[in-house]
């Protein structure tokens, strides 16, 4: 990305991004992203990927919880279970605004079905959350998704964008300079251990990260296809 939105990833992250450039411009420049920022997104579209999205996030909230655990037994530095508790603090309001904007968009938070790529999705982040993954693999894993979802509505607020009116409140809350520091300090703590990591541990997290841009993709899918 260019400008104050771009997050700066270096060491192994950046290694890996490079090399699997083509998918992650997929998961960050998707049709549906650069749809919102030129304004010829069909809003139903939108309507349908939050209600699969709200899925995910539900399930990504005992996958923090996880990580914490994780962070609380095996990071070098202590200053990473300070960080997740925040990231923690920080969901609860997320849900909440993930309420109002089901509110808004008429979206039953009880009656939407998960599809296929949703329940693949929720089933990769538990996977993650077995105590023989290790620490810097589920790390790494939280802040390429986290990452990609930033860099994806951040995209949307570069100049000479034509976001719908109903859709900037919601660009601006995950393109937001305080989501963006939240993404550096995942990365930049994922980097730290996996310096240190023995090579097995990081040949699990590259593998583990390539899965987790191609849910992040899925995910961004779910609004071209019937739900």
């Amino acid at each position: 990305m260019e400008g104050k939105h771009m997050i700066e990833k270096t060491g192994m992250i950046e290694t890996w991004l490079r090399k699997h450039t083509l998918l992650y411009t997929g998961a960050t420049r998707h049709p549906f992203l650069l749809s919102i920022r030129d304004g010829t997104i069909d809003l139903s579209s939108f309507k349908k990927w939050l209600g699969q999205n709200i899925i995910v996030f539900r399930a990504l909230v005992p996958f923090v919880a996880s990580v914490l655990v994780k962070a609380w037994k095996e990071s070098d530095d202590k200053s990473d279970v300070d960080m997740l508790l925040n990231i923690m603090a920080s969901m609860n309001h997320e849900n909440s605004c993930f309420k109002e904007e089901a509110s808004k968009w008429r979206v039953s938070l009880t009656s939407v079905v998960p599809e296929k790529a949703i329940l693949e999705y929720c089933s990769f982040l538990e996977s993650l959350m077995n105590s023989e993954v290790e620490y810097a693999v589920a790390l790494t894993v939280f802040g390429i998704m986290e990452t990609a979802f930033y860099e994806g509505f951040a995209h949307c607020l570069e100049n000479g964008t034509k976001i719908p009116e109903e859709l900037t409140e919601f660009c601006q809350r995950y393109g937001s300079d305080g989501f963006r520091h939240q993404c550096q300090s995942l990365q930049n703590a994922a980097n730290r251990l996996l310096e240190k990591a023995p090579n097995e541990v990081r040949s699990k997290a590259e593998v583990n990260l390539v899965k987790g841009l191609e849910h992040e993709i899925e995910l961004w899918n779910i609004s071209r296809r019937e739900v």
